[in-house]
């Protein structure tokens, strides 16, 4: 994204609950590698502060007193196609992320105010919007199922582990260190996950946001 790999990933936070901005503020400002740019309270100022580049992440409230986070993002990823959207939201939604524009679908990630997410977990969300990842709240992923009939459903139950990891904003690595399995075999399931879904593996079309999103659009709640 914009940032340079020694570069602070520069966040912006717009959030209307002023104590919640706070703790956001101070957490992701305290976080080594992470920088809070701008810290706002509704659309009109973000508009106004969020120029062209003076972030590489913006996390987005879903309900501002002003407008739509979402239409927000959208707006702002318009202006800079290289900004990562994460968005927190007080209703388990993550569903709104399948009606984004095909060309803003990349690098937004969703995660609930109400599913107790941690702060490794906000800020690997964060780190993974700058890299143009999608990101899926873990708690909410937990309790959804594949539907029947669906592709995810054909998948292996390994696959569809590290199909979820991945929707989780883990690298390969990561996803490896969690099952006890090597990198290599990471890789191996990935594949034969993106050929059971019919994903593009061009890495111009994103493959790991599309197989998100296809996870997203394939389960429902337990």
């Amino acid at each position: 994204m914009s940032a340079a790999p020694t570069d602070p990933v520069r966040v912006a936070v717009v959030e209307d609950q002023p104590l919640f901005r706070s703790m956001l503020e101070r957490m992701l400002d305290d976080t080594p590698g992470l920088r809070v740019v701008a810290a706002t309270g509704s659309v009109t100022e973000a508009t106004r502060v969020l120029t062209p580049g003076a972030a590489d992440v913006v996390v987005l409230d879903v309900d501002l007193p002003d407008g739509n986070g979402i239409a927000l993002g959208v707006t702002l990823r318009r202006r800079q196609p290289d900004l990562g959207v994460l968005l927190l939201s007080a209703h388990d939604a993550m569903d709104l992320l399948l009606d984004l524009p095909q060309d803003v679908a990349a690098g937004w990630g969703y995660l609930s105010k109400t599913s107790s997410t941690s702060e490794e977990v906000l800020v690997g969300a964060v780190r993974a919007a700058a890299v143009g990842e999608t990101v899926l709240d873990p708690a909410l992923l937990a309790r959804m199922a594949p539907r029947a009939g669906s592709a995810v459903s054909r998948l292996t139950d390994r696959q569809y582990d590290v199909l979820r990891l991945l929707a989780e904003g883990l690298s390969n690595a990561g996803i490896g260190a969690r099952l006890g399995i090597t990198e290599k075999s990471v890789q191996n399931h990935v594949n034969a996950m993106y050929a059971t879904l019919g994903i593009d593996t061009d890495p111009s079309r994103n493959p790991r946001v599309s197989a998100a999103l296809r996870l997203l659009a394939e389960t429902g709640p337990v």
